[in-house]
Formats: C-alpha cells, structure tokens, sequence
C-alpha cells in the first residue's frame, strides 16, 4: 500500500526559511484540510447516522486509536459529558498503551493487534455499541484487529483514516477518508491529517449531540455547570429563554436545576 501519509513534503530545506516563510507555508498547507474534509461528508453522514441510531437505542461509542489519533478520540470523548450533559461512559476513548500513552509514548504498543479487542472487552462491548478507529496511516494493528473482531460479534464499526484504500478501512463498515497529501514536516501526522482528523471528530460528536437532543435552538442546553464562567452563559440563557430580567434571579433558578433545560422548563411548562 502506498501511503499518502508518508510521502515526501512538498517543501524542501526548512531549515532554511525564516520563521514568516515556516508559518505561511504550513498556514498554506493547513488550508487545503477543510476543503478535503468536505468531500468526505457522504461518508460521514453514513457513519453519524448509525451512531445516532444506536445511541438513540441506548448504545455507546468508542473512539479507538495510537499516538496523536488516540489522544484526539480521547480529547473528543472527554469533552461530550460537560459541554452535552450526557453521563461518563456513553463517548469512551481509547489509546494503545492506555492512558500512559496519553502524556508518553509507549513503545510497540501500537503493533498489538489482540490488545484493542481486549480493551473494549473491559467495557462489556455489545451489539448495541459502535467502535471508530482512528488512525492516520490506516495500517495500525490495534486498531485493525478490535475492528475485525467488532465485525465478528455483530458491532458496528467505522474509521477515520489519511489515506486511500488502507487495511483499517477495508475492516470498517463505515470508513471516512480524508487524504489530506504529503504533510509539511514529511510523515509528521500531527499535522494536516491531525487537524483533518479533530474535524472530523468534531462534525461527528456534534452533530450525534444534537440529533440526541443535547443542544436547543443553537444553545448547550445540558452542559455542566463547571466554573463561572458557564455559570454566567447558562444564566443568560435562562434569562433569554424565559424573558426572566433578573440575573440574580435567573442565576438562582439556574443553580437550583443545575441546567439550562431544566430551569428554563421549570418557568414554561
């Protein structure tokens, strides 16, 4: 397989550019990122709507991934529960090598192609669940074998990957291709198809969000009340929602509900 991800930058001799010719080069790279991501959107609406389906039905979704892809999926899940108000456990990510490999690589941990299916065991993995994996190359084993053994016990799978045609997406039923080329520091992943993958993430948790019911009018109606300044923009959506002219006040009923949705019921039901 010829990887996209590996091929030679289009940029030669970066050391010797100044510091204006290094950021207008990589800003001009960064650039080409949405506009690949856009032409994947068939196949990520495919993939958001079996996730929606399944959650709906009370499943849950697991991001799956090594190195950079990892740390995104886990940036991704942990991020649902206080921004969308959903319980911990119902987005999980995943990182070869465990949550060590989150702040330091652990070597080979990648290349275990039994390790990913384990992992998902000690979540009691059902057919009600989806599992995505993410990887830029498409070639990581973790990711592979958690994907084929997914397909042998009736799990939805899909996957976010860099390049055409790679073994990670061969094993997913609803696989996202996003071949952003050559990245500007040659194979440095963290890069374009890094940016091309957050994107994506992005777009998927967002959009299951608001097909879940998490998010009202263009507002995050359940988010957690965890520092002041949420605190502030929920009172102000209570305000706005209930024609409420008292901050304190709406600020006090806000806190005594605990969300957005529920003190804003409160007053117009």
């Amino acid at each position: 397989m010829q990887k996209t991800t590996e091929a030679d930058s289009y940029y030669n001799n970066l050391e010797t550019m100044s510091i204006h010719e290094l950021l207008e080069n990589m800003n001009k790279e960064d650039t080409s990122v949405p506009v690949t991501v856009a032409k994947a959107i068939p196949q990520i609406e495919k993939l958001v709507e079996v996730i929606v389906e399944k959650m709906k039905a009370g499943g849950r979704l697991f991001y799956m991934g090594a190195g950079t892809s990892g740390r995104l999926g886990i940036l991704d899940a942990s991020e649902c529960p206080p921004t969308y108000g959903i319980e911990q456990g119902i987005v999980v990510g995943l990182i070869a090598g465990g949550d060590t490999a989150i702040r330091k690589a652990v070597e080979f941990a990648e290349d275990d192609v039994n390790q990913g299916w384990t992992d998902l065991q000690e979540y009691k993995i059902n057919s009600n669940d989806v599992v995505l994996g993410i990887a830029a190359s498409g070639t990581t084993p973790y990711v592979i074998g958690a994907l084929e053994t997914c397909n042998k016990n009736n799990i939805q799978t899909g996957c976010i990957v860099c390049n055409s045609g790679s073994p990670v997406a061969a094993v997913s039923k609803f696989p996202v291709e996003v071949v952003v080329g050559p990245e500007f520091v040659t194979g440095s992943t963290r890069m374009k198809s890094g940016t091309a993958q957050k994107l994506v993430l992005n777009m998927i948790s967002t959009s299951v969000m608001i097909k879940l019911g998490r998010v009202k009018g263009n507002k995050m109606v359940d988010m957690q009340l965890s520092n002041h300044k949420l605190v502030d923009r929920g009172t102000r959506m209570v305000m706005k929602n209930t024609g409420l002219e008292d901050y304190e006040a709406a600020k006090a009923l806000l806190l005594k509900y605990g969300s957005v949705r529920k003190a804003t019921e409160s007053l117009t039901k």
